[in-house]
């Protein structure tokens, strides 16, 4: 009889402890073999693997110091999807409306044009293009006036492009902004002319008062680093020159640089693509408001959140999630600020996930602030395969060695996985396929100095995930 009390409350208090401790495995020899091989120590992997449609009292299949809280890089952008498409829904668009301010005589508008932003995250040049055209499709090829620009939608304070790693051209450092245009940046084309020896430049947007080069002597280097052997020069941001030359062995390429004068790019794109229409601006593209009681012309829509979800994921792109987060705290409130988004977040996992609140900087993931364990985010990718939307969070994640940030994956399994990766960071999320047809969450995070260099422990991890039979 004691024996048997004894189990039962065993049993009981087994039930009871934390998933992260609750089936102790070790770890796979192979990851381990792979960590010794890149210098990295066992203690700065955290991991997990636990069944999709398992409930919390289910135990893990394998658990590796899951609950303690890390840098999880780009992984926060989990976070930051699931919270949009459970509070906004899939089919939740941005509308970038468009007004109006005087009569229109003769193609000439006696007035002025206002843009209101919203927070649109994928207001790129070919939908900017669509929205000056509707523009003209209200007779209007001439303003009189300016081009108002009205970001108040957000309030943030002012940020240096450099300030996270002294990369201020990288297009993932853009900051966020409620008329975000081209995402604050500009790609340039390179195509070879072998005949004329040069390679034509072509540039998307065309800034207004900005001067590019049409093009750039060709050379017989190889193509290992073109981008340094153009000799780019940034310095002045009214003049880009290219001072070096261009391998003609590279073909075409297509180069994106986050603009020097970010503060400056949106009046540019917007007033440089009216002219590029055939509109004519006789003022001046400026920020502003739009004035009360101003009727809306027309406006534009965004893709739907189910299809931004899908770059922001797949590529991991920075600033369309820190758009999105902003989004989120935008609800029920205006402007949007970094604390309101960061309370709604907060709130909304007090409410759907429970356990540790994990902190939220951005929603990006661009941060060397974010905190959240392994375990957490299993929590999270257990919410969303139980959710209505759990097909459209899938479809958003890389396949691994198919497409996106996992095109490179040497992993040999199936596997839809959002990627992490910053200087000492690199990490995996979601969900991975067994060979009996089940479906497995493996989170796996490497902090550490060398965490880029131990990677392949992450693709070894993968494939036994695929081996379990659950």
């Amino acid at each position: 009889m004691r024996r048997r009390f004894i189990t039962v409350v065993a049993a009981w208090l087994l039930s009871s402890l934390p998933l992260a401790f609750a089936h102790k495995v070790p770890l796979p020899a192979p990851v381990i073999a792979a960590l010794q091989r890149a210098k990295v120590p066992v203690e700065a992997l955290h991991v997990v693997v636990m069944e999709a449609n398992g409930s919390q009292k289910t135990a893990a299949l394998l658990s590796h110091q899951a609950a303690t809280s890390i840098n999880p890089a780009s992984l926060s952008k989990l976070a930051t999807t699931v919270a949009a498409l459970d509070l906004l829904g899939p089919t939740y668009v941005w509308r970038t409306p468009v007004y109006v301010d005087g009569p229109v005589r003769d193609g000439v508008l006696q007035g002025s044009v206002y843009l209101r932003g919203s927070g649109d995250p994928r207001l790129v040049v070919e939908r900017v293009w669509l929205l000056m055209r509707r523009l003209q499709g209200l007779g209007i090829q001439k303003i009189q006036g300016d081009i108002v620009l009205d970001r108040s939608a957000f309030d943030l304070p002012e940020r240096n492009p450099a300030s996270f790693d002294g990369e201020p051209l990288r297009p993932y450092n853009a900051a966020p902004d409620a008329l975000l245009v081209n995402f604050k940046s500009l790609v340039f084309q390179f195509v070879p002319d072998r005949a004329a020896n040069v390679a034509r430049i072509h540039v998307e947007p065309p800034l207004a008062g900005v001067q590019f080069p049409s093009s750039v002597p060709l050379s017989h280097a190889d193509c290992n680093d073109y981008r340094s052997s153009l000799r780019a020069d940034w310095a002045d941001p009214l003049r880009i020159r290219f001072t070096g030359s261009f391998p003609a062995t590279c073909g075409e390429k297509v180069w994106p640089v986050a603009y020097a004068a970010p503060a400056q790019f949106a009046a540019r794109a917007i007033a440089g693509m009216w002219q590029q229409v055939g509109g004519q601006l006789v003022g001046q593209a400026r920020e502003g408001v739009v004035p009360a009681n101003l009727p809306v012309a027309f406006a534009l829509e965004s893709p739907a959140l189910s299809e931004i979800i899908r770059d922001i994921n797949k590529f991991s792109n920075n600033v369309m999630a820190q758009q999105l987060f902003l989004t989120l705290g935008q609800q029920g409130r205006s402007p949007a600020t970094w604390d309101s988004s960061r309370e709604a977040m907060q709130a909304w996992w007090r409410e759907r996930i429970g356990g540790e609140t994990p902190v939220f900087d951005n929603g990006s993931g661009l941060s060397r602030e974010d905190r959240v364990s392994a375990l957490g985010l299993a929590r999270l990718l257990q919410f969303a395969w139980g959710s209505p939307t759990m097909s459209e969070l899938m479809s958003s994640l890389p396949v691994s060695g198919l497409d996106g940030t996992l095109k490179r994956s040497k992993a040999q399994s199936i596997a839809h996985l959002k990627t992490g990766s910053l200087r000492d960071v690199t990490g995996i999320a979601g969900y991975v396929d067994t060979a009996n047809g089940k479906r497995l969450i493996l989170v796996a995070v490497l902090n550490h100095a060398n965490a880029q260099a131990a990677r392949g422990a992450l693709d070894l991890l993968v494939d036994w995930t695929a081996s379990q039979k659950p």
